[in-house]
Protein backbone atom coordinates (compact mmCIF):
# COMPACT_ATOMS: atom_id res chain seq x y z
CA UNK A 1 0.00 0.00 0.00
CA UNK A 2 2.88 2.38 0.77
CA UNK A 3 4.30 1.79 -2.70
CA UNK A 4 0.92 2.63 -4.26
CA UNK A 5 0.81 5.87 -2.28
CA UNK A 6 4.37 6.71 -3.32
CA UNK A 7 3.75 6.13 -7.03
CA UNK A 8 0.37 7.87 -7.10
CA UNK A 9 1.78 10.94 -5.32
CA UNK A 10 4.72 11.14 -7.73
CA UNK A 11 2.61 10.70 -10.87
CA UNK A 12 -0.07 13.14 -9.72
CA UNK A 13 2.53 15.81 -8.99
CA UNK A 14 3.81 15.63 -12.58
CA UNK A 15 0.49 17.13 -13.70
CA UNK A 16 -0.58 19.42 -10.85
CA UNK A 17 2.66 21.24 -10.01
CA UNK A 18 2.46 24.99 -10.80
CA UNK A 19 5.24 24.87 -13.40
CA UNK A 20 3.61 21.92 -15.18
CA UNK A 21 0.19 23.61 -15.15
CA UNK A 22 1.62 26.80 -16.63
CA UNK A 23 3.39 24.83 -19.34
CA UNK A 24 0.20 22.92 -20.17
CA UNK A 25 -1.79 26.17 -20.34
CA UNK A 26 0.83 27.65 -22.66
CA UNK A 27 0.57 24.57 -24.89
CA UNK A 28 -3.21 24.91 -24.83
CA UNK A 29 -2.94 28.51 -25.94
CA UNK A 30 -0.73 27.52 -28.87
CA UNK A 31 -3.16 24.74 -29.81
CA UNK A 32 -6.06 27.19 -29.78
CA UNK A 33 -4.13 29.55 -32.03
CA UNK A 34 -3.34 26.70 -34.43
CA UNK A 35 -7.06 25.83 -34.55
CA UNK A 36 -7.81 29.52 -35.24
CA UNK A 37 -9.68 30.03 -31.96
CA UNK A 38 -7.88 33.32 -31.44
CA UNK A 39 -10.27 34.74 -28.86
CA UNK A 40 -9.75 31.85 -26.46
CA UNK A 41 -6.06 31.63 -27.30
CA UNK A 42 -5.56 35.26 -26.27
CA UNK A 43 -7.36 34.63 -22.99
CA UNK A 44 -5.30 31.57 -22.11
CA UNK A 45 -1.95 33.07 -23.16
CA UNK A 46 -2.82 36.34 -21.45
CA UNK A 47 -3.57 34.44 -18.23
CA UNK A 48 -0.22 32.64 -18.47
CA UNK A 49 1.61 35.93 -19.06
CA UNK A 50 -0.06 37.71 -16.13
CA UNK A 51 0.59 34.73 -13.85
CA UNK A 52 4.27 34.68 -14.78
CA UNK A 53 4.49 38.42 -14.10
CA UNK A 54 2.89 38.08 -10.68
CA UNK A 55 5.16 35.16 -9.76
CA UNK A 56 8.20 37.06 -10.98
CA UNK A 57 7.38 40.21 -9.04
CA UNK A 58 6.04 38.85 -5.74
CA UNK A 59 7.44 36.18 -3.37
CA UNK A 60 4.23 34.14 -3.42
CA UNK A 61 6.09 30.99 -2.40
CA UNK A 62 7.36 32.70 0.74
CA UNK A 63 3.79 33.71 1.62
CA UNK A 64 2.89 30.01 1.56
CA UNK A 65 6.05 28.94 3.39
CA UNK A 66 5.71 31.39 6.27
CA UNK A 67 2.69 29.82 8.08
CA UNK A 68 4.56 26.51 8.09
CA UNK A 69 7.90 27.95 9.14
CA UNK A 70 6.58 29.90 12.09
CA UNK A 71 4.78 26.94 13.69
CA UNK A 72 7.84 25.82 15.65
CA UNK A 73 10.50 28.12 17.14
CA UNK A 74 13.99 28.32 15.71
CA UNK A 75 16.83 27.17 17.96
CA UNK A 76 14.60 25.51 20.59
CA UNK A 77 16.16 25.10 24.05
CA UNK A 78 17.41 21.56 24.57
CA UNK A 79 18.26 19.91 27.85
CA UNK A 80 18.21 16.13 28.00
CA UNK A 81 18.72 14.71 24.50
CA UNK A 82 18.53 10.94 24.09
CA UNK A 83 18.53 10.85 20.32
CA UNK A 84 18.90 12.95 17.18
CA UNK A 85 17.13 12.25 13.89
CA UNK A 86 18.02 13.96 10.63
CA UNK A 87 15.70 13.58 7.66
CA UNK A 88 17.42 13.05 4.33
CA UNK A 89 16.87 15.26 1.33
CA UNK A 90 19.88 17.56 1.46
CA UNK A 91 22.13 15.16 -0.44
CA UNK A 92 22.38 14.56 -4.18
CA UNK A 93 23.21 10.83 -4.39
CA UNK A 94 23.54 10.47 -8.17
CA UNK A 95 25.80 13.50 -8.64
CA UNK A 96 27.82 12.54 -5.57
CA UNK A 97 28.44 9.12 -7.10
CA UNK A 98 29.33 10.59 -10.49
CA UNK A 99 31.84 13.10 -9.11
CA UNK A 100 33.13 10.92 -6.25
CA UNK A 101 32.57 13.61 -3.62
CA UNK A 102 29.77 14.81 -1.35
CA UNK A 103 27.32 17.09 -3.16
CA UNK A 104 24.41 18.68 -1.29
CA UNK A 105 21.58 21.00 -2.30
CA UNK A 106 19.98 24.10 -0.79
CA UNK A 107 18.81 22.08 2.24
CA UNK A 108 22.38 21.53 3.43
CA UNK A 109 21.58 23.28 6.71
CA UNK A 110 20.07 19.99 7.87
CA UNK A 111 23.53 18.43 7.88
CA UNK A 112 25.12 21.47 9.50
CA UNK A 113 22.58 21.38 12.33
CA UNK A 114 23.12 17.67 12.80
CA UNK A 115 26.89 18.10 13.03
CA UNK A 116 26.40 20.82 15.64
CA UNK A 117 24.04 18.76 17.81
CA UNK A 118 26.06 15.56 17.40
CA UNK A 119 29.07 17.36 18.90
CA UNK A 120 27.04 19.02 21.66
CA UNK A 121 25.39 15.72 22.68
CA UNK A 122 28.01 13.05 21.94
CA UNK A 123 26.20 10.36 23.95
CA UNK A 124 22.88 10.76 22.15
CA UNK A 125 21.76 8.10 19.69
CA UNK A 126 22.03 9.32 16.12
CA UNK A 127 19.83 8.39 13.17
CA UNK A 128 19.97 9.44 9.54
CA UNK A 129 16.92 8.42 7.52
CA UNK A 130 16.71 8.77 3.75
CA UNK A 131 17.13 6.61 0.67
CA UNK A 132 16.01 8.00 -2.68
CA UNK A 133 12.80 9.81 -3.59
CA UNK A 134 13.32 9.20 -7.31
CA UNK A 135 10.79 7.14 -9.26
CA UNK A 136 13.44 5.71 -11.57
CA UNK A 137 16.78 5.92 -9.77
CA UNK A 138 16.99 3.85 -6.62
CA UNK A 139 20.59 2.72 -7.02
CA UNK A 140 22.15 5.63 -5.14
CA UNK A 141 21.03 6.48 -1.62
CA UNK A 142 21.14 9.69 0.38
CA UNK A 143 22.20 7.71 3.47
CA UNK A 144 25.43 6.65 1.75
CA UNK A 145 26.30 10.25 0.90
CA UNK A 146 25.48 11.35 4.45
CA UNK A 147 27.72 8.64 5.90
CA UNK A 148 30.62 9.89 3.79
CA UNK A 149 29.90 13.50 4.75
CA UNK A 150 29.80 12.79 8.49
CA UNK A 151 32.95 10.68 8.33
CA UNK A 152 34.77 13.48 6.53
CA UNK A 153 33.66 15.91 9.24
CA UNK A 154 35.03 13.75 12.02
CA UNK A 155 31.78 12.19 13.29
CA UNK A 156 32.00 8.63 14.58
CA UNK A 157 29.52 6.75 12.42
CA UNK A 158 30.14 3.17 13.53
CA UNK A 159 27.39 3.38 16.17
CA UNK A 160 25.09 5.56 14.07
CA UNK A 161 21.97 4.18 12.39
CA UNK A 162 21.60 4.85 8.66
CA UNK A 163 18.17 4.02 7.30
CA UNK A 164 18.59 3.93 3.49
CA UNK A 165 15.39 2.39 2.06
CA UNK A 166 12.81 5.16 2.67
CA UNK A 167 11.42 7.11 -0.30
CA UNK A 168 9.30 9.72 1.49
CA UNK A 169 8.70 11.16 4.94
CA UNK A 170 6.15 8.51 5.87
CA UNK A 171 8.68 5.78 5.22
CA UNK A 172 11.33 7.83 7.08
CA UNK A 173 9.29 7.54 10.26
CA UNK A 174 8.04 3.97 9.80
CA UNK A 175 11.37 2.38 8.89
CA UNK A 176 13.40 4.40 11.41
CA UNK A 177 11.09 3.42 14.25
CA UNK A 178 11.57 -0.25 13.42
CA UNK A 179 15.33 0.18 13.59
CA UNK A 180 15.43 2.35 16.71
CA UNK A 181 12.50 1.18 18.85
CA UNK A 182 12.40 4.46 20.82
CA UNK A 183 11.22 4.43 24.42
CA UNK A 184 8.33 6.61 25.57
CA UNK A 185 10.45 8.52 28.09
CA UNK A 186 13.24 9.37 25.61
CA UNK A 187 13.74 12.84 24.16
CA UNK A 188 14.37 12.71 20.43
CA UNK A 189 15.27 15.79 18.39
CA UNK A 190 14.06 15.91 14.78
CA UNK A 191 16.02 17.98 12.24
CA UNK A 192 14.51 18.96 8.91
CA UNK A 193 13.65 21.98 6.79
CA UNK A 194 11.40 24.46 8.62
CA UNK A 195 8.51 24.39 6.12
CA UNK A 196 8.64 20.58 6.08
CA UNK A 197 8.59 20.31 9.87
CA UNK A 198 4.78 20.43 10.52
CA UNK A 199 4.14 17.45 8.24
CA UNK A 200 7.17 15.59 9.59
CA UNK A 201 6.14 16.04 13.24
CA UNK A 202 2.59 14.95 12.34
CA UNK A 203 3.87 11.78 10.69
CA UNK A 204 6.15 10.86 13.60
CA UNK A 205 3.22 11.60 15.94
CA UNK A 206 1.02 9.19 13.98
CA UNK A 207 3.70 6.55 14.52
CA UNK A 208 3.62 7.19 18.26
CA UNK A 209 7.07 8.76 18.24
CA UNK A 210 7.14 12.08 20.07
CA UNK A 211 9.90 14.34 18.77
CA UNK A 212 11.30 17.79 19.55
CA UNK A 213 11.23 19.91 16.36
CA UNK A 214 14.55 21.51 15.41
CA UNK A 215 13.70 23.43 12.21
CA UNK A 216 16.41 24.73 9.87
CA UNK A 217 16.72 25.89 6.27
CA UNK A 218 14.22 28.77 6.40
CA UNK A 219 12.99 30.29 3.12
CA UNK A 220 10.59 33.08 4.09
CA UNK A 221 12.01 36.54 4.71
CA UNK A 222 9.57 37.13 7.55
CA UNK A 223 10.53 40.79 8.02
CA UNK A 224 10.02 41.67 4.35
CA UNK A 225 7.25 39.50 2.93
CA UNK A 226 5.40 42.37 1.26
CA UNK A 227 8.07 43.32 -1.25
CA UNK A 228 8.49 43.54 -5.00
CA UNK A 229 11.55 42.11 -6.71
CA UNK A 230 12.17 40.41 -10.03
CA UNK A 231 13.37 36.90 -9.18
CA UNK A 232 11.17 34.76 -11.39
CA UNK A 233 13.30 31.59 -11.26
CA UNK A 234 13.56 31.55 -7.45
CA UNK A 235 9.95 32.63 -6.99
CA UNK A 236 8.63 29.87 -9.26
CA UNK A 237 10.87 27.28 -7.63
CA UNK A 238 9.75 28.22 -4.13
CA UNK A 239 6.11 28.47 -5.15
CA UNK A 240 6.30 24.95 -6.58
CA UNK A 241 7.89 23.61 -3.38
CA UNK A 242 5.36 25.39 -1.15
CA UNK A 243 2.35 24.17 -3.12
CA UNK A 244 3.75 20.62 -3.04
CA UNK A 245 4.12 20.80 0.74
CA UNK A 246 0.58 22.07 1.33
CA UNK A 247 -0.82 19.37 -0.97
CA UNK A 248 1.31 16.84 0.90
CA UNK A 249 -0.15 17.95 4.23
CA UNK A 250 -3.67 17.61 2.85
CA UNK A 251 -2.97 14.16 1.35
CA UNK A 252 -1.24 12.81 4.44
CA UNK A 253 -4.01 14.13 6.70
CA UNK A 254 -6.76 12.68 4.49
CA UNK A 255 -5.09 9.26 4.33
CA UNK A 256 -4.46 9.18 8.09
CA UNK A 257 -0.68 9.25 7.79
CA UNK A 258 -0.21 12.18 10.18
CA UNK A 259 -1.79 13.55 13.34
CA UNK A 260 -4.10 16.51 12.81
Amino acid sequence: MDSVFFWLSKLAWLFISPDSLLLMLFALGLLLMWRRKERWAKRVLGFVFVTFMLIGLFPVGEWLFYPLEKKYPANPPLEKVDGIIILGGAEQPTRSHMWKQVIVNEAGERNLAFLKLAREYPHAKRVYTGGSSSMVEQGFKGADVARQLFEEQGIEVSSMIFERESRNTWENAVLSKKLVDPKADENWVLITTAWHMPRSVGIFCQQGWKVIPYPVDYRANKDNLLRVDWEIADHLNWLTAAVKEWIGIAAYTYTGKMCK
